[in-house]
């Protein structure tokens, strides 16, 4: 008989590991306490008292997902919320895209325990994605606050909201856990954590998580490895330390981008090329010697004839594209009680990461003569910060200032390397000692963010009115060096500074049970690396002429809660000004100079309500429908006029629906999660979109109690796109250009079919 696969057979050697580990000791040890105080009880989506819209979700709703799933999709049920993924369990990080009224991710503001993430983009600037930061299952909560975050989030891209991620405490009592699991497509997911217990005061946990899974479609892997620790430690009254730290390394193959052509002319299916190398190599010398981009009958492989004759065929698909990421997190932070009323909250941080974008080009021989070569797109990234938060009472009033310093240092660099032939496995050319045989550029930037802030809270009429009000001040501040010459990359200095964004709430209970609220708040967004992104003349001419995006928001609503019941309804207007527009006159896979101006105003509509039924105990039932009119409002230049205004914005549906079913009985758990989304527009002229779907997800679980030496031993069952639609799911992963109406732009990822995971957890 056959021996099992190398993947299979480390998976029963991770069983077999933790059977043997010393049980009985384990066994005679007082139950793990069930979480840390933070745990929430239930999807929430009225936070009464709060003067801005706030839902919250907790671990019980992430553990409804499929084991490795990013957290992003628990939050895809609250209304308002977009979240897009290729992949089922949305950690595939080139596809993932999420949207707040109207904004995307890359003007939204993301935090872990305080620390920021950055906007969590996949180019390495300013952050990481949640998925790197911290293993799912040691999460506790996430608290959305869409259109106004809080003052004091260390943020400078939160226009349109922030997500606050809470990583879980160590349990009180000592204890382990661990689970496996095993999926669709050879999915494999491995995570084992210790807990310390509670021992004067210091407690502690360690986990490591493992995993990875073929694509759905095409050739390749997707592999990662995490490792996070937690230690608190707590005396007096109110005073305690905490440390926080996680590694990441993460290699993914990419899905190819497809356009609305290319999907009906090759299929849902169509993916890279690797492994087939012949054809990549037809097609890269069938260009090299013609010049021409499409046709049979200029050397292209026969299995694309179904593309039309003007299609680009050369960048139909590559043969390789691939990511690589590793990354270092820390956190140090406390919480002091100064005496009174008096706290004072610090933490320190630090973020390194090392990574490299891979794509095999068709456009640049290596210097052996073959017709294609390695282009690579490294990155390095060490950042420091410091936030801080003075919290005090005088009289009626509750006081908060606080401020968050970070220093940034960013390179990255274009690379090209030679081939020798096929290339099957994944690792990093830059590091590997090759030498790059020709370099586009390599860009160091250095960022300062400066940000303080104060604001008053006051609670008036017996509590039942709550007013806060507040500012912030900002300064970003990013200086870029050309350390190659580049004629595609400038470099200079450039800054976004207010020293005044005010925000204001309200909140009114009209009983207990019930309460309106009514806030404003206004934001900048740093500039990123976009202005650097183009020619040095026009840079230069550009610096004086830029302002910063900012937003202004408004938002109205209305809460009720009761013993079977939560329901929010919510209004908001955003307008959103100095919009940047990047412009690429080129292929993603090639190098060029890009067009960058400020392309006028958005303004943003919308509806937001939700309605979560407890009948009985055991039974929630989550209802959210969102209505979202989000439309440029001005014209811009390019080439001539391109008459955007009124246009819808690209990549949001008007309309979306969710319905989310939970029921627990005893050790039973059973979901059953459905949500519609809406046609989305993939051009500014709207003259070409995706069409609307709805997507179905059921899980399953039942926990055995005490077998043997185990505390408890579960068994769950997860299934996505119950249906199996055939779907787009994310859009812009390529950028968006102006106009496409035969839909030609390479910007669309296709959703992933109908996938299982089965998992086995044990705690002891």
């Amino acid at each position: 008989m056959p021996l099992p696969s190398p993947r299979v057979r480390r998976s029963l050697l991770s069983l077999a590991l933790f059977a043997a580990m010393p049980l009985a000791a384990a066994a005679d040890q007082p139950e793990a306490a069930d979480d840390s105080a933070t745990q929430l009880d239930t999807v929430t989506v009225v936070a009464p008292g709060a003067t801005r819209q706030i839902q919250r979700i907790n671990r019980q709703d992430i553990e409804r997902l499929a084991p490795g799933s990013s957290p992003l999709k628990a939050i895809d049920k609250l209304p308002g919320v977009q979240f897009q993924s290729a992949d089922a369990g949305g950690a595939y990080e080139w596809s993932t895209a999420i949207y707040l009224h109207g904004f995307d991710q890359s003007r939204l503001g993301f935090t872990l325990d305080g620390i920021p993430l950055g906007n969590m983009s996949y180019g390495v600037t300013n952050g990481l994605s949640i998925t790197r930061a911290i293993s799912s299952e040691n999460l506790a909560a996430v608290e959305l606050a869409q259109g106004a975050g809080a003052l004091g989030t260390a943020s400078n891209s939160n226009l349109g909201g922030t997500l606050q991620f809470q990583s879980a405490d160590p349990d009180l009592q000592p204890g382990a856990r661990f689970s496996q699991g095993f999926g669709s497509d050879g999915a494999r997911r491995s995570f084992a954590r210790a807990d310390s217990g509670e021992h004067n005061g210091f407690s502690i946990y360690a986990s490591y998580a493992d995993a990875d899974t073929d694509k759905w479609k095409g050739s390749g892997e997707q592999q990662y490895q995490q490792a996070n620790l937690k230690a608190l430690y707590a005396w007096g009254e109110g005073n305690q330390l905490r440390l926080f730290a996680s590694t990441s390394r993460r290699k993914e193959q990419d899905y190819m981008d497809l356009s609305l052509t290319s999907q009906k002319a090759l299929g849902w299916n169509f993916d890279y090329l690797v492994p087939d190398w012949d054809t990549a190599m037809q097609m890269a010398q069938a260009y090299q010697n013609t010049g021409a981009f499409a046709g049979v009958e200029n050397g292209y492989p026969q299995s694309l004839a179904a593309l039309p004759d003007d299609y680009d065929w050369l960048d139909a698909s590559y043969y390789w594209g691939a990511g690589i990421r590793r990354d270092t997190l820390a956190g140090l932070g406390g919480s002091f009680n100064l005496g009174g009323s008096a706290t004072l909250d610090v933490t320190g941080y630090y973020h390194g990461n090392r990574g490299e974008g891979q794509w095999i080009t068709p456009y640049q021989p290596s210097p052996n003569g073959l017709p294609l070569s390695m282009r690579t797109t490294d990155y390095g990234l060490d950042r420091y910060g410091l936030t801080g938060a003075l919290k005090f009472t005088a009289g009626a009033h509750e006081v908060e200032v606080g401020l968050w310093a970070e220093n940034n240092k960013n390179t990255q660099s274009r690379n090209y390397f030679g081939l020798d032939g096929a290339l099957t496995s994944i690792y990093t050319f830059y590091s590997d000692g090759r030498a790059p045989f020709r370099r586009d550029y390599i860009q160091q930037y250095d960022t300062w963010t400066r940000m303080f802030y104060a604001q008053d809270t006051l609670r008036l009429l017996d509590e039942r009115l709550t007013v806060n009000f507040g500012a912030k001040a900002l300064r970003t501040a990013t200086r870029a060096h050309s350390l190659v010459p580049s004629s595609v990359y400038a470099s200079g200095s450039i800054e976004a500074k207010d020293s005044f964004l005010p925000q204001a709430g309200i909140s009114y209970a009209l009983d207990e049970r019930q309460d309106v609220y009514a806030s404003y708040s206004k934001n900048i967004a740093a500039y990123g690396y976009a202005p650097f992104s183009t020619a040095q003349a026009t840079f230069d001419a550009n610096k004086s002429t830029l302002d910063p995006e900012e937003s202004q928001t408004f938002q109205v609503g209305y809460r009720a809660h009761g013993q079977t019941y939560e329901a929010s309804v919510g209004a908001y207007y955003t307008r959103f000004s100095n919009r940047l527009l990047t412009i690429s006159p080129c292929s993603a896979i090639q190098t060029c100079s890009a067009i960058l101006s400020n392309v006028g105003a958005v303004d943003s509509h919308g509806l937001d309500l939700a309605f979560v039924w407890k009948p009985v105990q055991g039974l929630s039932w989550l209802n959210a429908l969102s209505w979202n009119d989000t439309k440029y409002k001005d014209d811009y230049l390019n080439n001539g006029v391109v008459e955007t205004a009124d246009k819808r914005v690209v990549g949001l549906p008007q309309w979306m629906f969710s319905s989310s079913l939970g029921y627990q009985l005893g050790g039973l758990r059973l979901s059953l999660d459905g949500k519609y989304t809406g046609k989305r527009y993939i051009t500014y002229l709207n003259d070409s979109a995706v069409p609307s779907y709805w997507l179905f997800n059921a899980g399953a679980g039942y926990d055995f109690g005490k077998v043997g030496a185990f505390s408890n031993v579960g068994l769950s069952l997860n299934a996505t796109n119950l249906t199996d639609k055939r779907y787009f799911a994310t859009t812009g992963t390529n950028g968006y250009v102006a106009s496409d109406p035969n839909g030609y732009n390479q910007t669309l990822m296709a959703g992933a079919p109908r996938q299982y995971m089965i998992s086995l957890n044990a705690e002891f």
